[in-house]
């Protein structure tokens, strides 16, 4: 069976929705015959290659916030995450263009090493003091999955390395009708959006096993990225 997540590096409930599926794969009975391939979406592909902003910075012009509500925003953002076990930094992260990190991902699915290069670059840019939009920080990283350094160096110096890659994917996302990330398909029949529980994941893979249809998907639970950059906030 297989499992496709279309997410972006950007989007913190794609972080913390990858945490959550992996412990509802781990709590599945056939977890060792399903296959995970994670496909691209940008969450703000117009934004030029370069141009960074701070993520508290960015937050309060595009909800019309203020700095301290922005922090709040981000806080609450950071409680959900933690409480997976994942670290994250509410000061200090840079937003920009994610397209060279979904090249260099395509590269490291064609070496087998595609998880490993998502989780890093995901810790790095939650996690860590590190901006995964710097090129040299991104090189770290393949290297850090298992890549070659000058290969690494080689894709983001062409800007045509795995681009029809990473458009086909955003492609078949808009196909698909997914207009938010995280967003999980499985075996092209069912699919469940938003960073749901580790339990709805565990229960839409027992289903999808069964050949069965999915349980619907809460709305208030499904917290996203949409494709024009906006992070629901789940209240409560």
């Amino acid at each position: 069976m297989r499992v496709e997540i279309w997410s972006d590096i950007a989007c913190p409930w794609c972080y913390i929705g990858k945490a959550r599926f992996e412990k509802g794969l781990a709590a599945f009975a056939n977890r060792d015959e399903v296959e995970v391939v994670h496909r691209s979406f940008e969450l703000d592909p117009g934004r030029a290659k370069g141009d960074t902003a701070p993520v508290i910075d960015m937050l309060a012009r595009k909800y019309g916030r203020t700095i301290d509500e922005a922090r709040a925003m981000e806080e609450h953002v950071a409680s959900n995450a933690r409480a997976e076990g994942l670290g994250y930094r509410t000061e200090g992260r840079d937003h920009g263009n994610t397209f060279d990190i979904h090249r260099l991902l395509h590269l490291a699915r064609s070496r087998g090493r595609q998880d490993e290069l998502l989780s890093l670059a995901y810790r790095a840019n939650f996690a860590e003091e590190r901006s995964v939009f710097d090129p040299e920080v991104l090189v770290e990283l393949a290297v850090e999955a298992g890549l070659d350094a000058d290969e690494a160096r080689a894709v983001l110096a062409d800007e045509d390395a795995y681009a029809d890659y990473v458009r086909a994917d955003e492609r078949e996302a808009a196909e698909l009708g997914a207009n938010a990330v995280p967003f999980f398909v499985i075996d092209r029949r069912y699919g469940v959006s938003g960073g749901q529980p580790a339990e709805v994941f565990t229960q839409a893979l027992e289903q999808a096993w069964r050949g069965r249809a999915i349980v619907p998907v809460g709305a208030d639970e499904a917290a996203a990225c949409d494709a024009d950059g906006a992070c629901e906030v789940p209240q409560g």
